[in-house]
Order: C-alpha cells, then sequence, then structure tokens
C-alpha cells in the first residue's frame, strides 16, 4: 500500500473495529525517536510474530514499560514512530497522536498498532485489532480514575518494529473547566417586549463537567406558574409564553460548577400602548390662531412618551387633520384657521408602542370670526408725462447707389404724440410717392426708393406736439456708377 496516511481516526472501543487502514504515510525527519538502546523500552517482537503478540516480558514480574530494553531493530522492519503525543483526556476517552518513523522498512509500513497497559500491570493489550493506517487515535469508553501506558508500534509483513512508549502514564479523570456565560449582542441592553408577546432566552454557558444553572427575577425566585426554564448541557433558556407589565424587571441567570460561579444579568422591559391625555382646554382664540393646553397621561404605557400628536377638525366636514406630530410640551399654538370655520381639536399620547387607542378632545370649539374690515381707498395723483419732442437717435449720414433703395433712421421721444415731418433741402416731402414715412414706438424711417444723383441733398425730420418741436438731420450723397 502506498501513499499518505489520514490524519485523524478514532477508535470507538478498546474491543472495536478499528477503521479501514489508510494510505502509507509519508517519513518525516523531524522528532524523537521513541525506541532506541538508550531509552530501555520494551524489547520488540520478532519479525515472524503479529503486531498484537505479547512481548517477551509480559510473562516477568510486573514492571513499567521504561524499565524493558528492546532487541536491536532489523532493517526490514520500521523504526519506531516519531512524537507520540497526547492530545486529549477526558473522564471516558483519550487521544494520541503520532508521527511516521524514519526508516520504513525495505518491505515498507502495512500500518499502526496502538497498546494500553493498565498502570501495576504487565499486559499490554492492543487497541485495534489489525494495524490501521492512521497517525491519531481516540480510546473511548474507559473507567474514570484509571492510568494507562501506552506505546504505538510500526508493522508491516516483516513484523514489528521497536514500539514509541509514552513516558507518563494517562490517568483518566474528570476535567474541570469553569463555569462561563455568554449573553447574546441583543441582550447586552435592554430587551423590550410589548404586552402578549412571548419572551424566549436561550443563553449559552460553558462549564465541565455539567455546571447547575438558576434564575431570579429582581432577586426573587421565579413563579413557575408565569416562567418555565429549561437547562442543558451548553445553555439555559428562559420563557414566557405571554409577557405581562409585571414581567419587567432584572433576571440574572448564575451558573455554578464546584464552589465557582458565574452570573449574567438580562433586563426586560415589557410595554404597551399609553393612555390619552389626562385633559385638554381650550385657552385662547384670536385672529386665525388657537391655544391648547393638556396633562399628560396617567398610564404612558411602562415606557416614556414620544410625544403628543395634535389634530384638528372642522364643523362642516369633521375631518381630522393632523397639525403635530410627536410633540413634546403640554401646550401648543395652532395657526392658519380658516375665517369663518368652528373647530375641534384632539390630542393623542404615543410610545414605542404607537399612539394611545384613544385621544381627549376639546369640549367647546373654537370659532373663527371675521373681523370688521372697511376699505379705505388711497388718493392718488396723477402723474404728468408730458414732453416737448427730443430725438433720442439722430440721422446719419448716408451714402448710396443709384438704383438701390435706402433708408434713413432717427428716434424720437415725446408725449403727447408727435407730428412728424420729413423735409429735403427745407422743402416738405410729404405725399411724394418716391418717398415712404414710417413712425412706430418714437422710430421714424425715411425709405428713398431708387434714389438717383437728383436725390442727394440734406435731409431733415421734424416733431411737432404742443409743448413744443425738435428737429435733426443729415447728408445723403448719392453717387452715380463709374463709367469705363
Amino acid at each position: 500500500m502506498t501513499g499518505k496516511a489520514t490524519p485523524e481516526a478514532s477508535v470507538s472501543t478498546s474491543e472495536g473495529t478499528a477503521p479501514e487502514p489508510a494510505k502509507v504515510p509519508t517519513p518525516e525527519p523531524s522528532g524523537q525517536v521513541a525506541a532506541s538502546e538508550s531509552t530501555g523500552q520494551e524489547q520488540a517482537p520478532e519479525p515472524q510474530k503479529q503486531p498484537q503478540a505479547q512481548d517477551p516480558a509480559a510473562h516477568e514480574a510486573p514492571a513499567t514499560p521504561a524499565t524493558i530494553k528492546p532487541e536491536a531493530p532489523s532493517e526490514d522492519v520500521p523504526s519506531a514512530p516519531l512524537q507520540l503525543t497526547l492530545e486529549d483526556v477526558s473522564h471516558s476517552s483519550l487521544t494520541v497522536s503520532w508521527e511516521p518513523p524514519e526508516n520504513l522498512g525495505k518491505l515498507g509500513l502495512q500500518g499502526y498498532v496502538l497498546e494500553l497497559c493498565r498502570e501495576g500491570a504487565s499486559e499490554w493489550v492492543p487497541v485495534n485489532p489489525r494495524p490501521v493506517m492512521v497517525t491519531q487515535q481516540t480510546v473511548r469508553n474507559l473507567a474514570l480514575g484509571d492510568k494507562f501506558f501506552l506505546r504505538v508500534t510500526a508493522v508491516n509483513s516483516a513484523g514489528a518494529g521497536p514500539p514509541a512508549v509514552l513516558d507518563q502514564p494517562v490517568h483518566i479523570q474528570e476535567i474541570t473547566e469553569a463555569p462561563k456565560i455568554r449573553v447574546p449582542r441583543h441582550l447586552r441592553q435592554t430587551y423590550i417586549r410589548q404586552v402578549g408577546e412571548s419572551v424566549n432566552l436561550q443563553i449559552p454557558f460553558q462549564g465541565k463537567p455539567k455546571p447547575q444553572a438558576s434564575w431570579t427575577h429582581n432577586g426573587h425566585a421565579l413563579d413557575s406558574q408565569r416562567v418555565n426554564v429549561r437547562s442543558g448541557d451548553q445553555d439555559s433558556i428562559l420563557f414566557i409564553r405571554s409577557a405581562q407589565r409585571s414581567d419587567s424587571g432584572r433576571y440574572e441567570l448564575t451558573v455554578r460548577l464546584e464552589g465557582l460561579e458565574a452570573k449574567a444579568a438580562i433586563d426586560i422591559l415589557v410595554i404597551e400602548k399609553p393612555g390619552p391625555p389626562s385633559s385638554i382646554k381650550l385657552l385662547d382664540v384670536w385672529g386665525c390662531n388657537a391655544a391648547l393646553e393638556w396633562m399628560p397621561p396617567q398610564d404612558t404605557g411602562n415606557t416614556e412618551l414620544l410625544g403628543y400628536t395634535v389634530q384638528k377638525a372642522d364643523k362642516k366636514t369633521g375631518q381630522w387633520f393632523t397639525v403635530l406630530e410627536r410633540y413634546h410640551p403640554t401646550t401648543c399654538t395652532v395657526s392658519d384657521l380658516i375665517i369663518g370655520n368652528s373647530y375641534s381639536f384632539r390630542v393623542f399620547s404615543e410610545n414605542l408602542c404607537g399612539l394611545s387607542d384613544l385621544a381627549t378632545t376639546t369640549k367647546e370649539l373654537a370659532h373663527i370670526h371675521k373681523a370688521a374690515i372697511t376699505a379705505k381707498p388711497r388718493e392718488f395723483t396723477e402723474r404728468d408725462f408730458s414732453e416737448a419732442p427730443s430725438f433720442t437717435q439722430p440721422l446719419a449720414d448716408r451714402t448710396s447707389t443709384p438704383g438701390y433703395s435706402t433708408q434713413l433712421f432717427c428716434s424720437v421721444r415725446a408725449s403727447p404724440k408727435p407730428k412728424i415731418i420729413w423735409m429735403k433741402n427745407k422743402m416738405s416731402i410729404q405725399g411724394d410717392p418716391k418717398y415712404r414715412a414710417v413712425s412706430e414706438q418714437g422710430v421714424c424711417t425715411l425709405e428713398i426708393r431708387k434714389p438717383s444723383p437728383f436725390d442727394s441733398g440734406v435731409y431733415t425730420c421734424k416733431a411737432i406736439n404742443v409743448l413744443g418741436e425738435a428737429s435733426v438731420d443729415c447728408r445723403l450723397e448719392v453717387k452715380a456708377s463709374a463709367t469705363h
């Protein structure tokens, strides 16, 4: 068989069937060789004997393995396994491990045989009836208080090699572990439940042997009619089917073990919806405002209030609208009320469970009266915008080409609207079809249609109203085309 051994295996009883052989482990150079001439361990069996055969020293007087000297190992059989170590000991089992031997022998490795020898006895009892290819084994169903020597031998077809032996006997005894409680994170602060909900707390703890767990409520024993407790080897469960406010308080878990104890406290708060405010009063009404005042509720639901919700309803529709939410003071002013309407007001209390089932409502209505208003018109002084004509943009001199229409522009400001007169060389051109005059929004335009050199001259725009007159002029030059 070739390959590497499985790192762990266990044997259920000292007489039980060993696990199937695994692959041959690879030898490692590190570790201490347990079987050598200087250690004085038990003599290795002859190659032709089975691995389970008793040692020759078994017929002699009782002795510990340290007083038995093995023969020199043969090259055909494996050497002693390395680093035989006790991994774990409990009240009924032990676990050992080792490393493969340095020398597997000429015929290779067939497996390992683990043997026990009770302290004071001389007979080595094999744990597994045939060699197994594992380097870790667990022996169970051992008697509490027994002491055993342990040895392991590597075996191949040529026989068993020298054993590796534990220097000290293994004592099977109860291992005491101090109790320790692990409180879940969500229980490290106040655990809040509503009335009627169930409370189910599972608190894990540690301790060997099994510790005793007990609970108290505010320093007193639990009421078995309301609270059920079940404690196991590793946790304790506290269960309340239907929580009531009287179940609030500090619950303390105590875990005791042989004079040692651990404690953990859990605060539980059982809450419900608060009652409505004790009373409400309409203090004053002015303009579009109403002032209210109320008293806190007698029952807050076993927890702090988050505030109050204020609502209003007008007499016409009767529909309630929220004005304030989670409002902490006990007085408020409701504004923006509609003139001519009458209003009722109500207030709810609120905590973690929500709004109170009932609200406190004002007995009287808040009437928003119409104020007597007399319209007093203000005196109006009409402003005089009259203005004599004045040109804000004068005419500009232009040069034009014969046959191409051209335009002259200017802007005038006047009130009332002035009369516009266009002149050429001091002569009025009103009504001449060659010219087209336009005046819009104070902008005066004169279009000269297909001018000729005869149309050259000084053009004047005159604006006249009742307050005065003004004029601007410019020079227009129509140049004839050059001839060749």
